[in-house]
């Protein structure tokens, strides 16, 4: 049998405490998911989820009574949170499905592990350990886990028909885990189901989105989910732009370290169009963050990569960093992505990492005027002061920000005589 007792995470005394107390008198508890799937993957473990035959009255009973505290989290679903020195562990009952349609499920307690095991999506994702971290596998998640293949549990089409989500997770999964080609069952039900994602939240839709744009190289995954039409189903931004973009961008991330970002790689694959990136953030329900970030990024004037340092410093007062620094973060990874094959690209590459380094250490100066300093001129309140300021404010810009506040003043009062 394989094993997971000799890893670290497994010997923490926290979660030896709490499976021993949910194994005792007739119950017992096993690592689930995540935990045991990146163990034996060779992966980080976060979070330790734990299932149980155990009711979750009766983990909550048992946890007063040992003194860990526990925190009712989901009891209708049957989680309980227990915490041991502020580290929390979520506990759920073994469930089945008593009734699905697609978004939600009513769910009774079991303890058939089996049947709690067949009602999870993908194999890898459905092993436990034991108390003594022998790992047992109902569903055939070993197998899978040694090739790296992402299967849906049992027949593909009805774990969907359960959950449509498990459509995005599908593609997810294999940006992370997989390998090869995607399962064939699988990727056939996901196209067959795809229209069913518009009857998600759009919430849950965005949610997995950004978690797969968040994989270390989400390009093969995207590449099967606009071959299967999944991708044009959530981000029709897509279909005509398309996604030859990312293969380049992963490369260059890697080789700069740049740390991945889900938006930078949303943006490599949408047009750069504002009124679409607005429409966008709202279908999706973006928050105003990552809605600004698109807009930015859409709106920012282009850039002449061998413009002179002067000429950019006004680009970025003007128009922002944000925006700017994405729009060269997508350049630069096609300039490199052509730069092996191209000198002038290569020469390109350059002068935009010059310029990508100072958008990233800009820092706006503070224009040293302000609407009391024209009042204070004898100007009288109304748009005569914007005009007036705005007025200085752009010749202090196109002399580079040299003017200190004195010499703006004395400008001033010359315009206003």
């Amino acid at each position: 049998m394989t094993g997971l007792a000799d890893q670290a995470w497994f010997r923490d005394p926290a979660l030896g405490r709490i499976l021993a107390l949910l194994s005792a008198d007739g119950g017992e508890g096993r690592v689930v998911g995540g935990a045991v799937r990146n163990s034996l993957m060779g992966l980080p473990v976060n979070d330790v989820d734990i299932a149980t035959t155990l009711r979750p009255e009766a983990v909550m009973e048992r946890a007063a009574g040992a003194g860990i505290k526990a925190v009712p989290t989901g009891l209708e679903h049957g989680t309980v949170t227990l915490v041991i020195d502020g580290k929390p562990f979520e506990v759920t009952t073994l469930r089945t499905d008593v009734e699905t349609d697609g978004r939600h499920a009513k769910v009774a307690f079991s303890t058939d592990w089996r049947a709690d095991a067949e009602r999870r999506d993908l194999t890898i994702n459905a092993l436990y350990a034991d108390a003594e971290g022998e790992v047992v596998d109902l569903v055939g998640g070993l197998a899978d886990i040694e090739t790296r293949n992402i299967r849906f549990i049992g027949d593909a089409a009805r774990r969907i028909a359960e959950d449509h989500l498990r459509i995005l997770r599908f593609f997810r999964f294999f940006a992370y885990y997989g390998s090869g080609r995607p399962d064939a069952e699988g990727l056939k039900a996901c196209s067959a189901a795809r229209s069913k994602l518009t009857t998600l939240s759009a919430e849950r839709v965005w949610s997995e989105l950004r978690k797969l744009l968040g994989a270390g190289d989400p390009g093969r995954a995207l590449l099967w989910m606009r071959q299967v039409a999944v991708l044009t189903e959530i981000l029709p931004e897509s279909e005509r732009w398309g996604i030859d973009a990312i293969p380049s961008l992963i490369t260059t991330e890697k080789a700069l370290g740049w740390t991945p970002d889900p938006l930078l790689r949303l943006a490599a694959i949408v047009p750069p169009d504002a009124a679409r990136m607005e429409a966008l953030a709202a279908r999706l329900k973006l928050s105003n963050a990552e809605a600004a970030y698109l807009k930015a990024w859409a709106m920012a004037a282009p850039v002449n990569d061998d413009m002179s340092s002067a000429a950019f410093e006004r680009l970025l007062y003007r128009n922002g960093a944000d925006g700017i620094t994405t729009r060269l973060k997508l350049a630069l990874a096609v300039a490199r992505g052509k730069a092996e094959s191209d000198f002038d690209e290569m020469a390109r590459s350059a002068r935009l990492i010059k310029l990508l380094d100072k958008a990233m250490q800009w820092k706006k100066p503070q224009f040293p005027l302000n609407g009391g300093d024209v009042i204070s001129a004898g100007i009288a309140s109304g748009p005569r002061v914007g005009e007036l300021l705005a007025g200085l404010e752009n010749q202090w810009v196109e002399e580079n920000f040299v003017s200190d506040r004195a010499a703006l003043l004395a400008r001033l009062q010359e315009r206003v005589q």
